[in-house]
């Protein structure tokens, strides 16, 4: 298995720079592992594919403003630093740019609307580049951070809660889970109405969602970990769907993690229902991972040669998945964060 197997051409004109409206006009393909086949269809249509009994499990991790712009004292150069998450009170995990400028004592000046007096002082730094961070005390990310949109996205977005899905609540993120993003409360409504049971999980999305793998072995990528939390009532609403024969269908890769993660966990301790759960996921979902939890998932399309195109390809087979993401080119299909989506049976 190489990375340059799971690579595509995209043109740059198909990577959708801003969300539509409403949140469900987006398109849906549909693709069916047992058939090797699939359909075009609206988003709206996934109602069409669920059936009563069925569990929907959705993430609610909430994205947080996690870019910060900085500049060194008694300098003009820039500094963007990324917060991954806190340790503990004004102390986090971040990454940045350029890192010559974040070596451990710097104190860096925070600049923007909103930031006056506050200021971040390097502590540490690993291997892998992850600095540990302290901000002043007091310093609202609320006023001085930003949104840390995708690189790929250069349009500006109005309105923040465009990345944030409707059914957000745990503030975690620093993206957004955004094969969420397609629902609205209608829909969840009609959905619920027929049968299906729609059950929340949290993983906080960390910045490997944008990352390509840039080893040309992927088991050399090291994929960071990412919290996540399945409490009982999750646990017990999953275990009563697979008893039912329902379908475990996942909205987005995050949550697909969160659920194998748990369903690893739970095999471990002698379980083959699912145990609430909460942690660090760290499994790395590549083809030949056997699925122990997930029957279909919802999923928007995905950067080549990244660790998500590799998940949905050990969930549909690498080929299929690549024909698939060929026909969607072919029909021009909006890729990424504000893209399409696919449901995978």
């Amino acid at each position: 298995m190489n990375t340059g197997d799971f690579d595509y051409h995209l043109p740059k004109s198909l990577i959708a720079q801003s969300p539509l409206e409403p949140r469900d006009s987006s398109r849906l393909l549909v693709l069916n592992r047992q058939h090797r086949s699939w359909e075009h269809r609206r988003f709206p249509n996934l109602l069409e594919y669920l059936a009563p009994g069925d569990a929907l499990v959705v993430n609610t991790s909430r994205v947080f403003p996690a870019r910060i712009h900085a500049r060194q004292e008694g300098s003009d150069t820039r500094i963007e630093i990324l917060l991954l998450h806190r340790v503990e009170g004004d102390v986090w995990k971040a990454i940045g740019k350029p890192g010559r400028r974040l070596r451990p004592g710097r104190r860096l000046e925070v600049v923007g609307e909103g930031a006056e007096g506050g200021w971040i002082e390097v502590l540490d730094v690993d291997g892998e580049g992850i600095r540990t961070v302290r901000l002043s005390p007091g310093l609202s990310l609320e006023q001085a951070g930003n949104l840390a949109l995708p690189p790929y996205i250069h349009a500006g977005l109005e309105d923040g809660e465009r990345y944030q899905t409707i059914y957000s609540r745990e503030t975690g993120s620093v993206a957004a889970p955004t094969a969420g993003l397609h629902f609205t409360q209608g829909l969840l409504d009609s959905i619920s109405a027929k049968g299906v049971n729609v059950v929340q999980l949290t993983l906080h999305v960390g910045p490997d969602t944008f990352l390509p793998v840039r080893k040309d072995d992927p088991l050399e990528h090291k994929l960071q970990g990412e919290f996540f939390s399945i409490d009982g009532d999750s646990a017990n609403r999953i275990n009563e769907a697979r008893q039912r024969s329902g379908k475990v269908v996942a909205v987005g890769t995050t949550t697909v993690r969160a659920l194998e993660q748990a369903a690893l966990i739970s095999q471990q301790m002698g379980s083959s229902d699912l145990l609430p759960s909460a942690g660090f996921a760290n499994l790395y979902i590549l083809p030949g991972h056997r699925f122990r939890m997930v029957d279909a998932m919802v999923t928007n399309f995905h950067l080549p040669r990244s660790t998500l195109i590799m998940l949905v390809s050990a969930f549909a087979g690498r080929e299929l998945v690549l024909d698939c993401y060929h026909e969607a080119v072919r029909e021009k299909y909006r890729f990424y964060s504000f893209g399409d989506a696919m449901l995978i049976l």
